[in-house]
């Protein structure tokens, strides 16, 4: 059921978006707020029956995943009613929402005696640091988007419904700031973990080097954000480039890390 209603709310956005209806906003705001209710009762109930923070397999951090992109734009809209975020936003997790439904779920976690603290915090962090970095490079190509309209002069009802330049660079900016704290910290607490358990070898895995690779990405973007180097078109590039790159390492990566087989 959710999935569907997840769904509707999704086109009426789209809807929203190609003809600039207020009903059909509002009805897919309502659908939201039904599937965010929904997947809160679903996790809870989740973390009751499993009597653990169900964060460990891979289908259960797609699920929770979704349900923070679901919270964040939706915090996001509440503070700053920004048109289209919800849009974008929930096209991907409504993405991701639907590939957790390709991903059995084992009704016991494997290797559960490797499962530790670390591995709730770590996982919880990341995927949050997922969710503000996703946020932030849909910003970045709204910007994309807003600056090639300018360039074109297509002065259109899409473009006068886009936040200005400013605003979504700055925007992409904050949450890059929250995101990559966050981001670098779950790899920390990752690398603790696995120095623990696994003592060597676990540098040498595709899922860490991959996650080097994004943390250097964002890091050099944020050094030269700070230091007025890289602004506005290549900044908004760079970090589109590096969240694909997170993407992929998350989606692809991932399922078949050595050290990430907890589950």
């Amino acid at each position: 059921m959710t999935i569907f209603l997840y769904a509707a709310g999704v086109l009426c956005y789209f809807n929203d978006f190609l003809q600039s209806n207020r009903r059909m906003k509002q009805i897919a705001l309502g659908l939201l707020s039904i599937v965010w209710l929904l997947q809160t009762i679903f996790f809870v109930y989740q973390m009751i029956v499993k009597s653990y923070l169900p964060v460990v397999t891979f289908f259960e951090t797609l699920v929770f995943y979704s349900w923070v992109l679901v919270t964040l734009s939706l915090i996001i809209h509440a503070v700053a009613r920004i048109d289209f975020l919800l849009f974008f936003t929930n096209v991907i997790g409504f993405g991701v929402l639907t590939l957790s439904m390709f991903f059995s779920e084992p009704a016991t976690p494997q290797h559960s005696g490797v499962i530790s603290d670390f591995i709730f915090i770590h996982v919880t962090i990341a995927i949050i640091s997922y969710a503000l970095l996703a946020v932030s490079m849909i910003f970045s190509g709204m910007y994309l988007v807003n600056l090639h309209m300018l360039k074109q002069k297509k002065w259109t009802p899409l473009w006068q419904r886009l936040p200005s330049l400013e605003k979504l660079d700055a925007f992409s900016f904050k949450l890059n700031i929250f995101g990559v704290p966050l981001l670098l910290l779950s790899v920390i607490l990752g690398s603790i973990w696995a120095q623990l358990i696994f003592s060597h070898g676990f540098w040498m895995d595709a899922k860490v080097c991959m996650s080097i690779v994004v943390l250097i990405l964002y890091s050099m973007l944020l050094y030269q954000r700070v230091r007025n180097q890289w602004l506005g078109k290549v900044a908004a590039w760079i970090n589109i480039i590096a969240f694909v790159c997170l993407l992929l390492n998350f989606l692809l990566i991932d399922p078949y890390s050595q050290f990430h087989q907890w589950s």
